[in-house]
């Protein structure tokens, strides 16, 4: 093999854990790791955010219903952001669509309030989920 083989083969070469690019990787822990935090914010929401007892006066009601249903929109999107991070690690091409649709609404909510470092940021993930999409079934 010739050098100017090797360097052609080796251009589009990105690191991988196995078929898994180490960008999305880290993506899909990071990810997890916030779905996982979400989701326990819903769920102690649900049970502590509620309602709370003092002492034998009986309970004393802090958010309400509103609390309840926030608890439980909160946990169903913590629950989906879970999903999308182990979709995103399988390389389920569902997961990369749904991440893509997310950033490119967190695009445009940051190109609107003018906040360029984070639009720039959104931009980036962009370009590279688009370049590493063939790995994705």
């Amino acid at each position: 093999m010739t050098a100017t083989a090797t360097a052609n083969s080796n251009a589009g070469y990105q690191p991988s854990i196995g078929q898994l690019p180490l960008g999305v990787a880290i993506l899909a822990i990071l990810i997890g790791i916030f779905g996982l935090f979400v989701l326990v914010a819903g769920v102690v929401l649900i049970v502590f955010g509620t309602t709370v007892a003092f002492g034998g006066s009986g309970a004393v009601t802090i958010f309400g219903t509103g609390g309840t249903v926030a608890g439980i929109i909160l946990a169903i999107v913590g629950i989906v952001v879970l999903a999308v991070a182990t979709g995103l690690w399988d390389q389920e091409l569902w997961a990369l669509a749904l991440a893509c649709i997310v950033l490119l609404f967190y695009g445009a909510v940051e190109f609107f309030a003018a906040a360029w470092l984070g639009f720039l940021v959104v931009a980036m993930l962009l370009v590279y989920l688009a370049a590493v999409s063939n790995h994705f079934d």
